[in-house]
């Protein structure tokens, strides 16, 4: 079948201004300049008879028929983007990014990817972590990096801390996980003993600071919600040591600074091999989940399939009793 389309550079100009609605910052990405940018819209309009911008003093804005077009755009130079990824891999050596929230990538998903690798030699996986897989707030910045890579030829899926709505992209549901309190054996064998939620009054609090940036700013799984739930009223839930995030507070928590808050999965291997404990079954529902997102135009691909039909069982398998060798 022939197709009578524009050239593609024009349509690979039209979705980038349109992403960012800006000609200059299309340029910046396309390495020309703005106008040229310009020209090259002007020249798209013209070929199809219509106004895809509406240009203002200083504001760029799609019409009604260049808010129709980017999708489908997007949606073909994506699945360009997967059939040249998918004839640059050779059958035997399919490569994949998988990047994860800091805390999950290394307490949960680092232990067991050794049976991934057994189960699948074929795979070669590479695994990344960085705290834009944390979406607490709805922004979703990591599917970003997903946009560029899969224009880039890579095939890269991203593991997501938050709320699952995310419109245009594949999305498997993980699970939720709840808080639990985690200590080194060691620190309530040495230390002050913990009979009683109450006796966390002695005890140093580790605060892992993104459990206090919830969803628009409100506090979601900290400790003021947990020794409430606890009954723990008279314990001050702001004292203690503060980090940036999940990773670092429990790795404080493993050293022995204090008790942590952490997400139960999260921690079952370390609880298991003996490196922490659980002094308080009381736990704290999360209202967000981990989440598996890709693009749909690599969704089947043959080392998604299988790392996706992996990462589904895994997550409802018991802990690995394995982790002091992880740290």
């Amino acid at each position: 079948m022939r197709y009578r389309l524009p050239h593609l550079p024009l349509l690979r100009t039209f979705e980038a201004a349109a992403r960012h609605l800006s000609f200059k910052k299309a340029a910046a990405e396309l390495c020309v300049t703005p106008a040229a940018i310009s020209q090259q819209i002007k020249a798209l309009e013209a070929e199809l008879g219509v106004a895809l911008f509406h240009r203002m003093t200083r504001a760029l804005a799609l019409t009604e028929q260049g808010r129709a077009m980017l999708p489908k755009i997007r949606e073909g130079f994506d699945s360009f983007a997967a059939a040249i990824e998918e004839a640059r891999q050779a059958p035997a050596n399919r490569q994949l990014t998988v990047t994860a929230p800091p805390s999950f990538a290394g307490h949960w998903l680092l232990p067991r990817l050794p049976d991934f690798t057994h189960r699948h030699p074929e795979v070669s996986l590479r695994l990344s972590s960085t705290p834009d897989t944390v979406d607490r707030r709805g922004e979703a910045a990591m599917l970003k990096r997903l946009d560029a890579d899969l224009r880039a030829g890579r095939s890269e899926v991203a593991i997501l801390y938050g709320r699952g709505d995310y419109a245009g992209y594949v999305v498997d549901r993980l699970f939720s996980p709840d808080y639990v309190p985690v200590c080194a054996p060691a620190l309530i064998r040495d230390s002050a003993p913990l009979h009683a939620p109450v006796d966390l009054a002695r005890h140093v609090l580790i605060h892992d600071e993104t459990l206090d940036e919830g969803n628009r700013g409100q506090v979601n799984a900290g400790w003021t919600q947990w020794l409430a739930r606890a009954g723990a009223l008279g314990v001050d839930p702001q004292h203690g040591l503060r980090f940036a995030n999940a990773a670092l507070s429990l790795e404080a928590a493993l050293a022995g600074h204090g008790v942590a808050l952490a997400p139960r999965p999260l921690v079952e291997t370390r609880v298991a091999a003996g490196s922490l404990v659980i002094p308080f079954d009381v736990s704290l529902p999360s209202p967000f989940a981990y989440y598996l997102v890709m693009h749909e135009a690599i969704a089947q691909q043959a080392a998604v399939n299988a790392f996706r039909s992996w990462l589904a069982a895994e997550a409802v398998a018991p802990p690995h009793p394995s982790g002091e060798s992880d740290r």
